[in-house]
């Protein structure tokens, strides 16, 4: 199944957001260029307050974004990036899922929303072709899910 292009023309400006990007040191090349897509996205449309956090893992991350907002009230929204490859063993989806449920967690309980981009995936060209230096980056749909979510709440 192709994926699409994710449309950036046409997002609202959102100057003045603060928006923090959580990162996994796992795989770091694909990561770090899942974060500098995202960070670019961001900044294009009037983010300019983004701070970056690198993180052991993935599994640290609803920790790290909980203590993040209770840091920082005024944060707008946490964008996760990382890659989580399946091995033989079931430590895949016990991250997985407890992340996601964790994230979910934390995001509802703080008031804040957190864009999820963390790539479950079954090999490393899953992951290679959702961070490549194109249109399908998947930093991108991050920055994307995280502008029109705080534009959303912006018009409350």
């Amino acid at each position: 199944m192709a994926q699409n292009v994710v449309d950036t023309s046409n997002l609202p400006r959102i100057n003045g957001a603060r928006v923090a990007v959580l990162t996994s040191k796992w795989y770091d090349d694909l990561v770090c260029s899942l974060r500098d897509r995202c960070v670019e996205v961001l900044n294009i449309n009037g983010v300019t307050d983004v701070t970056l956090h690198k993180l052991p893992g993935c599994l640290e991350f609803p920790y790290a974004a909980n203590e993040l907002i209770r840091s920082d009230p005024e944060i707008d929204a946490i964008v996760c990036l990382g890659v989580v490859l399946k091995g033989d063993t079931m430590h895949f989806e016990m991250i997985v899922d407890e992340v996601v449920r964790g994230l979910g967690e934390v995001s509802r309980q703080g008031r804040v929303p957190i864009i999820n981009e963390i790539l479950p995936v079954t090999d490393l060209a899953q992951a290679k072709s959702r961070a490549a230096d194109d249109g399908l980056n998947k930093g991108i749909e991050a920055a994307v899910a995280a502008i029109e979510i705080i534009a959303w709440r912006r018009g409350l």
